[in-house]
Protein backbone atom coordinates (compact mmCIF):
# COMPACT_ATOMS: atom_id res chain seq x y z
CA UNK A 1 0.00 0.00 0.00
CA UNK A 2 1.25 3.72 -0.98
CA UNK A 3 2.25 5.89 2.00
CA UNK A 4 0.97 9.56 2.10
CA UNK A 5 3.87 11.75 2.28
CA UNK A 6 3.11 12.85 6.12
CA UNK A 7 3.73 9.21 6.78
CA UNK A 8 6.98 8.99 4.87
CA UNK A 9 7.85 12.21 6.60
CA UNK A 10 6.74 10.82 9.99
CA UNK A 11 8.54 7.77 9.92
CA UNK A 12 11.51 9.10 8.90
CA UNK A 13 11.96 11.63 11.82
CA UNK A 14 10.98 8.90 14.27
CA UNK A 15 14.27 7.39 13.17
CA UNK A 16 15.99 11.24 13.38
CA UNK A 17 14.73 11.78 16.69
CA UNK A 18 15.86 8.66 18.21
CA UNK A 19 19.15 9.37 17.02
CA UNK A 20 18.88 13.29 18.17
CA UNK A 21 18.07 12.17 21.50
CA UNK A 22 21.19 10.10 21.72
CA UNK A 23 23.06 12.90 20.87
CA UNK A 24 21.61 15.14 23.28
CA UNK A 25 21.95 12.53 25.87
CA UNK A 26 25.87 12.32 24.96
CA UNK A 27 26.04 15.88 24.96
CA UNK A 28 24.81 16.03 28.55
CA UNK A 29 26.92 12.95 30.08
CA UNK A 30 30.12 14.59 28.39
CA UNK A 31 29.87 17.80 29.36
CA UNK A 32 29.06 16.74 33.04
CA UNK A 33 31.43 13.97 32.97
CA UNK A 34 29.16 11.44 33.75
CA UNK A 35 29.82 7.53 32.06
CA UNK A 36 28.89 7.40 28.46
CA UNK A 37 29.28 4.94 25.97
CA UNK A 38 30.58 7.68 23.34
CA UNK A 39 33.72 9.82 23.43
CA UNK A 40 32.16 12.04 21.30
CA UNK A 41 28.34 12.90 19.66
CA UNK A 42 29.79 12.18 16.34
CA UNK A 43 30.25 8.67 17.10
CA UNK A 44 26.38 7.81 17.54
CA UNK A 45 25.84 5.88 14.39
CA UNK A 46 23.45 8.46 12.04
CA UNK A 47 19.86 6.81 10.41
CA UNK A 48 20.66 5.94 6.80
CA UNK A 49 18.35 8.12 4.57
CA UNK A 50 19.85 7.05 1.26
CA UNK A 51 16.89 5.15 -0.03
CA UNK A 52 14.53 6.77 1.94
CA UNK A 53 11.98 8.47 -0.25
CA UNK A 54 10.11 10.83 1.85
CA UNK A 55 10.50 15.10 1.67
CA UNK A 56 12.23 15.65 5.02
CA UNK A 57 15.01 12.68 3.34
CA UNK A 58 15.30 14.41 -0.29
CA UNK A 59 15.91 17.81 1.55
CA UNK A 60 18.82 16.47 3.48
CA UNK A 61 20.51 14.74 0.51
CA UNK A 62 19.81 17.42 -1.95
CA UNK A 63 21.64 19.99 0.60
CA UNK A 64 24.14 17.36 1.43
CA UNK A 65 23.92 18.29 5.19
CA UNK A 66 27.01 18.01 7.47
CA UNK A 67 26.04 16.66 10.65
CA UNK A 68 26.38 19.81 12.47
CA UNK A 69 23.73 21.14 9.86
CA UNK A 70 21.66 18.14 10.38
CA UNK A 71 21.63 18.50 14.07
CA UNK A 72 20.86 22.28 13.66
CA UNK A 73 17.75 21.55 11.64
CA UNK A 74 16.36 19.10 13.73
CA UNK A 75 17.06 21.17 16.81
CA UNK A 76 14.65 23.88 15.36
CA UNK A 77 12.29 21.25 14.30
CA UNK A 78 12.27 19.71 17.45
CA UNK A 79 9.44 22.09 19.62
CA UNK A 80 6.91 21.42 16.26
CA UNK A 81 7.60 17.77 16.36
CA UNK A 82 8.79 16.55 19.63
CA UNK A 83 9.09 19.12 22.20
CA UNK A 84 9.60 16.90 25.00
CA UNK A 85 12.89 15.68 23.92
CA UNK A 86 14.31 19.60 24.86
CA UNK A 87 13.09 19.46 28.17
CA UNK A 88 16.28 17.91 29.90
CA UNK A 89 17.53 21.56 28.86
CA UNK A 90 15.09 23.69 31.45
CA UNK A 91 17.16 21.44 34.34
CA UNK A 92 18.09 23.85 37.24
CA UNK A 93 21.60 24.36 38.08
CA UNK A 94 21.77 23.49 41.80
CA UNK A 95 24.38 26.55 42.33
CA UNK A 96 22.74 29.04 41.19
CA UNK A 97 19.63 28.13 41.34
CA UNK A 98 18.38 28.85 38.18
CA UNK A 99 18.71 27.43 34.65
CA UNK A 100 22.09 26.60 33.11
CA UNK A 101 23.34 29.74 30.49
CA UNK A 102 25.08 27.74 28.56
CA UNK A 103 22.22 25.45 27.01
CA UNK A 104 20.67 28.83 25.97
CA UNK A 105 16.70 28.89 25.07
CA UNK A 106 13.82 30.97 26.03
CA UNK A 107 10.01 30.07 26.72
CA UNK A 108 7.33 30.84 24.52
CA UNK A 109 3.80 32.80 25.64
CA UNK A 110 1.89 29.72 25.18
CA UNK A 111 4.15 26.97 24.39
CA UNK A 112 5.50 25.50 27.80
CA UNK A 113 8.35 23.69 26.77
CA UNK A 114 12.02 24.72 25.30
CA UNK A 115 12.46 26.99 22.27
CA UNK A 116 15.79 26.66 21.53
CA UNK A 117 18.13 29.45 20.22
CA UNK A 118 21.49 29.35 18.46
CA UNK A 119 23.64 28.96 21.83
CA UNK A 120 21.82 25.93 22.46
CA UNK A 121 23.19 24.92 18.82
CA UNK A 122 26.44 25.64 20.53
CA UNK A 123 26.39 23.98 23.40
CA UNK A 124 25.12 20.74 21.61
CA UNK A 125 27.55 20.87 19.18
CA UNK A 126 31.03 22.30 20.62
CA UNK A 127 30.40 21.58 23.86
CA UNK A 128 33.07 23.75 25.91
CA UNK A 129 35.29 23.73 22.69
CA UNK A 130 35.87 27.14 21.90
CA UNK A 131 36.99 27.32 18.30
CA UNK A 132 34.33 25.00 17.82
CA UNK A 133 31.65 26.94 19.05
CA UNK A 134 32.89 29.95 16.75
CA UNK A 135 32.40 27.60 13.58
CA UNK A 136 29.00 27.06 14.39
CA UNK A 137 28.30 30.65 14.28
CA UNK A 138 29.02 30.22 10.41
CA UNK A 139 25.98 28.24 9.88
CA UNK A 140 24.16 31.41 10.83
CA UNK A 141 25.64 33.85 8.49
CA UNK A 142 23.80 35.48 5.50
CA UNK A 143 25.67 33.34 2.98
CA UNK A 144 24.55 30.34 4.57
CA UNK A 145 22.22 28.42 2.40
CA UNK A 146 19.83 28.32 5.62
CA UNK A 147 19.17 32.10 5.25
CA UNK A 148 19.88 32.83 1.63
CA UNK A 149 16.98 29.87 0.96
CA UNK A 150 14.61 30.96 3.61
CA UNK A 151 15.05 28.06 5.65
CA UNK A 152 16.26 29.03 8.89
CA UNK A 153 16.35 32.21 10.23
CA UNK A 154 18.03 33.79 13.38
CA UNK A 155 16.47 36.81 13.92
CA UNK A 156 16.43 39.53 17.14
CA UNK A 157 13.40 41.16 18.18
CA UNK A 158 12.14 44.51 19.08
CA UNK A 159 12.38 43.50 22.94
CA UNK A 160 16.29 41.79 23.21
CA UNK A 161 18.06 43.33 19.90
CA UNK A 162 20.91 45.00 22.32
CA UNK A 163 21.27 41.42 23.65
CA UNK A 164 23.32 38.97 22.17
CA UNK A 165 22.41 38.03 18.97
CA UNK A 166 22.85 34.16 19.66
CA UNK A 167 20.33 34.43 22.43
CA UNK A 168 18.13 34.58 19.74
CA UNK A 169 15.56 31.55 18.59
CA UNK A 170 16.03 29.25 16.08
CA UNK A 171 12.84 30.61 13.50
CA UNK A 172 12.36 27.41 10.92
CA UNK A 173 10.54 28.44 8.13
CA UNK A 174 7.03 27.55 8.36
CA UNK A 175 7.00 26.70 4.43
CA UNK A 176 9.75 23.58 5.66
CA UNK A 177 7.81 23.20 8.77
CA UNK A 178 5.17 22.26 6.28
CA UNK A 179 7.38 20.29 3.76
CA UNK A 180 9.00 18.03 6.81
CA UNK A 181 5.65 17.42 8.59
CA UNK A 182 2.42 16.87 5.92
CA UNK A 183 4.78 17.14 2.94
CA UNK A 184 2.84 19.53 1.69
CA UNK A 185 3.91 23.55 0.67
CA UNK A 186 2.88 25.98 3.38
CA UNK A 187 -0.08 28.30 2.04
CA UNK A 188 0.43 31.91 4.38
CA UNK A 189 -2.83 32.47 5.68
CA UNK A 190 -4.11 36.29 5.46
CA UNK A 191 -4.01 38.12 8.41
CA UNK A 192 -2.98 41.39 9.60
CA UNK A 193 0.64 40.11 9.38
CA UNK A 194 0.57 39.10 6.40
CA UNK A 195 -1.96 41.24 4.21
CA UNK A 196 -1.71 39.06 0.96
CA UNK A 197 -4.04 37.25 -0.27
CA UNK A 198 -3.51 34.24 -3.35
CA UNK A 199 -5.75 35.02 -6.16
CA UNK A 200 -5.98 32.25 -8.74
CA UNK A 201 -8.24 31.98 -11.98
CA UNK A 202 -10.13 29.33 -13.84
CA UNK A 203 -9.95 31.46 -17.48
CA UNK A 204 -7.39 30.65 -19.43
CA UNK A 205 -5.35 33.18 -21.74
CA UNK A 206 -7.45 32.40 -24.56
CA UNK A 207 -10.09 33.98 -22.85
CA UNK A 208 -8.86 37.47 -22.18
CA UNK A 209 -9.63 40.10 -24.35
CA UNK A 210 -7.45 43.13 -25.02
CA UNK A 211 -5.69 45.09 -28.05
CA UNK A 212 -2.73 42.87 -29.71
CA UNK A 213 -0.53 45.41 -28.88
CA UNK A 214 -1.61 45.10 -24.71
CA UNK A 215 -1.38 41.51 -25.92
CA UNK A 216 2.06 42.25 -27.13
CA UNK A 217 3.56 43.54 -23.65
CA UNK A 218 1.75 41.27 -21.60
CA UNK A 219 3.73 38.30 -23.27
CA UNK A 220 7.13 40.44 -23.09
CA UNK A 221 6.54 39.76 -18.93
CA UNK A 222 5.81 35.82 -19.73
CA UNK A 223 9.17 35.27 -22.50
CA UNK A 224 10.73 37.30 -19.36
CA UNK A 225 9.53 34.36 -16.83
CA UNK A 226 9.83 31.64 -18.87
CA UNK A 227 13.37 32.77 -20.12
CA UNK A 228 15.14 34.56 -17.04
CA UNK A 229 17.79 31.89 -16.39
CA UNK A 230 18.88 31.43 -19.74
CA UNK A 231 19.08 35.18 -20.35
CA UNK A 232 21.06 35.91 -16.58
CA UNK A 233 23.22 33.26 -15.95
CA UNK A 234 23.93 31.69 -19.17
CA UNK A 235 24.02 35.19 -21.54
CA UNK A 236 25.60 36.99 -18.27
CA UNK A 237 23.47 39.73 -18.21
CA UNK A 238 23.35 39.65 -14.15
CA UNK A 239 26.14 42.15 -14.47
CA UNK A 240 24.09 44.36 -16.37
CA UNK A 241 20.64 43.97 -15.13
CA UNK A 242 18.71 43.81 -11.75
CA UNK A 243 17.14 40.14 -10.69
CA UNK A 244 13.30 40.44 -11.62
CA UNK A 245 10.77 42.52 -13.27
CA UNK A 246 8.25 45.17 -12.59
CA UNK A 247 5.43 46.72 -14.01
CA UNK A 248 2.68 48.61 -14.10
CA UNK A 249 -0.60 48.10 -15.11
CA UNK A 250 -3.19 50.84 -15.42
CA UNK A 251 -6.90 51.93 -17.09
CA UNK A 252 -10.22 51.78 -16.12
CA UNK A 253 -11.74 49.15 -13.50
CA UNK A 254 -12.98 46.30 -14.96
CA UNK A 255 -10.21 46.13 -17.84
CA UNK A 256 -8.31 42.46 -17.03
CA UNK A 257 -5.72 43.97 -15.17
CA UNK A 258 -6.36 41.44 -12.37
CA UNK A 259 -7.15 38.47 -14.35
CA UNK A 260 -3.89 39.35 -16.70
CA UNK A 261 -1.59 39.08 -13.06
CA UNK A 262 -3.58 36.04 -12.44
CA UNK A 263 -2.94 34.37 -15.72
CA UNK A 264 0.22 34.79 -15.60
CA UNK A 265 0.93 33.20 -12.23
CA UNK A 266 -1.13 30.03 -13.97
CA UNK A 267 1.13 29.74 -17.11
CA UNK A 268 4.30 29.89 -15.03
CA UNK A 269 2.93 28.02 -12.45
CA UNK A 270 3.93 30.88 -10.13
CA UNK A 271 1.34 31.35 -7.09
CA UNK A 272 -0.02 35.25 -7.12
CA UNK A 273 -1.16 37.32 -3.71
CA UNK A 274 -2.77 40.23 -4.32
CA UNK A 275 -1.66 43.03 -1.23
CA UNK A 276 -4.20 44.34 0.85
CA UNK A 277 -3.23 47.69 1.24
CA UNK A 278 -5.98 48.71 3.32
CA UNK A 279 -4.38 46.31 5.90
CA UNK A 280 -0.91 47.48 4.91
CA UNK A 281 -0.90 50.79 5.65
CA UNK A 282 -1.09 51.92 9.68
CA UNK A 283 -1.32 55.16 10.89
CA UNK A 284 2.00 53.85 13.55
CA UNK A 285 5.16 55.24 12.16
CA UNK A 286 7.16 52.27 10.62
CA UNK A 287 4.27 49.93 10.80
CA UNK A 288 3.52 50.13 6.80
CA UNK A 289 7.33 49.62 6.64
CA UNK A 290 7.13 45.91 8.72
CA UNK A 291 4.40 45.19 7.13
CA UNK A 292 5.79 45.49 3.27
CA UNK A 293 8.81 44.32 4.54
CA UNK A 294 7.01 41.16 6.02
CA UNK A 295 5.20 40.56 2.57
CA UNK A 296 8.67 41.07 0.49
CA UNK A 297 10.47 38.82 3.04
CA UNK A 298 8.30 35.77 2.28
CA UNK A 299 8.25 36.36 -1.31
CA UNK A 300 11.72 37.19 -2.26
CA UNK A 301 12.32 33.23 -0.70
CA UNK A 302 9.53 31.78 -3.29
CA UNK A 303 8.59 32.25 -6.74
CA UNK A 304 6.04 34.67 -5.96
CA UNK A 305 4.22 37.22 -8.55
CA UNK A 306 2.84 40.16 -6.18
CA UNK A 307 0.01 42.50 -7.58
CA UNK A 308 -0.72 45.28 -5.65
CA UNK A 309 -4.26 46.49 -6.67
CA UNK A 310 -5.33 49.87 -6.63
CA UNK A 311 -1.60 50.87 -5.57
CA UNK A 312 -1.60 54.79 -6.06
CA UNK A 313 -3.77 54.80 -2.62
CA UNK A 314 -0.40 54.28 -1.13
CA UNK A 315 2.43 54.63 -4.19
CA UNK A 316 0.90 58.22 -5.48
CA UNK A 317 2.92 61.26 -6.04
CA UNK A 318 5.30 62.31 -3.11
CA UNK A 319 4.35 65.62 -0.78
CA UNK A 320 6.05 68.06 -0.64
CA UNK A 321 7.36 67.31 2.43
CA UNK A 322 6.19 70.32 4.87
CA UNK A 323 5.08 68.06 7.82
CA UNK A 324 5.75 64.87 10.43
CA UNK A 325 2.96 63.49 8.18
CA UNK A 326 3.88 64.55 4.77
CA UNK A 327 8.02 63.07 5.89
CA UNK A 328 6.34 59.65 6.94
CA UNK A 329 4.66 59.37 3.67
CA UNK A 330 7.57 59.78 1.52
CA UNK A 331 9.64 57.85 3.86
CA UNK A 332 7.42 54.88 3.17
CA UNK A 333 7.19 55.71 -0.59
CA UNK A 334 10.82 55.56 -0.74
CA UNK A 335 11.04 52.16 1.48
CA UNK A 336 8.55 50.45 -0.97
CA UNK A 337 10.75 51.67 -4.23
CA UNK A 338 14.06 49.96 -2.92
CA UNK A 339 12.01 46.85 -1.83
CA UNK A 340 10.23 47.00 -5.48
CA UNK A 341 13.94 47.79 -6.83
CA UNK A 342 15.46 45.01 -5.52
CA UNK A 343 12.85 42.71 -5.24
CA UNK A 344 13.75 39.34 -7.45
CA UNK A 345 10.65 38.03 -8.71
CA UNK A 346 7.29 39.30 -9.98
CA UNK A 347 6.07 42.66 -8.79
CA UNK A 348 2.47 44.09 -10.69
CA UNK A 349 1.27 47.51 -9.52
CA UNK A 350 -2.30 48.31 -10.54
CA UNK A 351 -4.18 51.76 -11.10
CA UNK A 352 -7.11 53.59 -12.84
CA UNK A 353 -4.90 56.46 -13.59
CA UNK A 354 -1.20 56.74 -14.39
CA UNK A 355 -0.90 60.06 -13.21
CA UNK A 356 -1.32 59.13 -10.03
CA UNK A 357 1.65 57.17 -9.49
CA UNK A 358 4.61 58.68 -8.42
CA UNK A 359 7.64 59.57 -11.58
CA UNK A 360 10.19 57.80 -9.78
CA UNK A 361 8.51 54.74 -9.73
CA UNK A 362 7.57 54.75 -13.51
CA UNK A 363 11.15 55.12 -14.07
CA UNK A 364 11.95 51.57 -12.56
CA UNK A 365 9.47 49.73 -14.31
CA UNK A 366 10.36 47.49 -17.10
CA UNK A 367 6.58 47.74 -18.85
CA UNK A 368 4.05 50.42 -18.20
CA UNK A 369 1.40 48.72 -19.89
CA UNK A 370 -2.61 50.48 -20.58
CA UNK A 371 -5.63 48.34 -20.49
CA UNK A 372 -8.08 50.12 -22.44
CA UNK A 373 -11.65 49.97 -21.89
CA UNK A 374 -12.70 47.89 -25.17
CA UNK A 375 -14.53 48.87 -28.42
CA UNK A 376 -17.62 47.70 -29.89
CA UNK A 377 -15.49 44.84 -31.49
CA UNK A 378 -13.70 43.36 -28.43
CA UNK A 379 -17.00 43.78 -26.07
CA UNK A 380 -18.83 41.44 -28.47
CA UNK A 381 -15.88 38.98 -27.87
CA UNK A 382 -16.58 39.83 -24.30
CA UNK A 383 -20.34 39.42 -24.66
CA UNK A 384 -20.07 35.88 -25.94
CA UNK A 385 -17.26 34.22 -24.57
CA UNK A 386 -19.58 35.20 -21.39
CA UNK A 387 -22.84 33.83 -22.28
CA UNK A 388 -21.24 30.86 -24.27
CA UNK A 389 -18.91 29.85 -21.17
CA UNK A 390 -21.78 28.28 -18.84
CA UNK A 391 -24.33 27.17 -21.46
CA UNK A 392 -26.41 30.33 -20.36
CA UNK A 393 -29.53 29.82 -22.79
CA UNK A 394 -30.12 32.54 -24.73
CA UNK A 395 -33.83 33.79 -25.74
CA UNK A 396 -34.41 34.52 -29.69
CA UNK A 397 -34.37 38.35 -29.01
CA UNK A 398 -31.22 38.76 -27.42
CA UNK A 399 -28.81 40.49 -29.97
CA UNK A 400 -25.33 40.64 -28.35
CA UNK A 401 -24.08 42.62 -31.47
CA UNK A 402 -26.69 45.21 -30.83
CA UNK A 403 -25.97 45.38 -27.08
CA UNK A 404 -21.90 45.33 -27.68
CA UNK A 405 -22.79 48.67 -29.72
CA UNK A 406 -24.95 50.01 -28.18
CA UNK A 407 -23.50 49.98 -24.42
CA UNK A 408 -19.52 51.07 -23.73
CA UNK A 409 -19.21 48.59 -20.35
CA UNK A 410 -15.98 46.92 -19.45
CA UNK A 411 -15.11 43.50 -19.35
CA UNK A 412 -15.59 43.25 -15.45
CA UNK A 413 -19.04 45.06 -15.91
CA UNK A 414 -20.37 42.45 -18.50
CA UNK A 415 -19.39 39.90 -15.86
CA UNK A 416 -21.98 40.89 -13.29
CA UNK A 417 -24.51 41.59 -15.62
CA UNK A 418 -24.34 37.90 -16.73
CA UNK A 419 -24.26 36.95 -13.09
CA UNK A 420 -27.41 39.50 -12.57
CA UNK A 421 -29.50 37.87 -16.40
CA UNK A 422 -28.66 34.20 -15.20
CA UNK A 423 -30.44 34.87 -11.83
CA UNK A 424 -33.70 36.07 -13.34
CA UNK A 425 -33.41 33.50 -15.94
CA UNK A 426 -33.14 30.46 -13.54
CA UNK A 427 -36.04 31.93 -11.60
CA UNK A 428 -38.56 31.79 -14.47
CA UNK A 429 -40.59 28.35 -15.16
CA UNK A 430 -38.44 29.00 -19.19
CA UNK A 431 -35.07 29.45 -18.09
CA UNK A 432 -33.72 31.77 -21.02
CA UNK A 433 -31.84 35.09 -21.08
CA UNK A 434 -34.01 38.11 -22.74
CA UNK A 435 -32.80 41.15 -23.98
CA UNK A 436 -34.75 42.76 -21.17
CA UNK A 437 -32.36 40.84 -18.85
CA UNK A 438 -29.33 41.65 -19.89
CA UNK A 439 -30.28 45.52 -20.38
CA UNK A 440 -31.97 45.90 -16.82
CA UNK A 441 -28.31 44.57 -16.07
CA UNK A 442 -26.28 46.72 -17.99
CA UNK A 443 -28.43 49.91 -16.22
CA UNK A 444 -27.36 48.82 -13.10
CA UNK A 445 -23.59 48.31 -13.91
CA UNK A 446 -24.04 52.05 -15.30
CA UNK A 447 -25.72 53.43 -12.43
CA UNK A 448 -23.10 51.98 -9.79
CA UNK A 449 -20.42 54.10 -11.91
CA UNK A 450 -22.66 57.32 -12.12
CA UNK A 451 -23.80 57.00 -15.31
CA UNK A 452 -27.60 56.13 -15.31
Amino acid sequence: MEISPAQANAFTLQREMEWFAQVIETRMKLYFGEDCVYTSIFEVPLPALDDDTSMYAGFIRYYNLHIYERIILLLALCPHVKPELLDVFLSENTHTRRGYTEFGGIRGNQHSGFIPTVETAAFLIAGKNLAERFNVYTYFSEGHFFSKHGILSVQASEHNRNEPLFSSPLLLSREYISYFTNGEAYQPVYSSEFPAKRIETRLRFSDLVLPAEVMDEIQDILHWIQHEYTLMQDWQLHKRLKPGYRALFYGPPGTGKTLTASLLGQACDMPVYRVDLSKLVSKYIGETEKNLASIFDQAEQKKWILFFDEADSLFGKRTSGNTSNDRHANQEIAYLLQRIEDYPGIAILASNLKGNMDEAFIRRFQSVIYFPAPDEHDRLRLWESAFASGRVPLAEDADLSAIARKYPITGGAIINVLRYAAIKAVEREIPLVYQHDIETGIRKEMRKEGKG
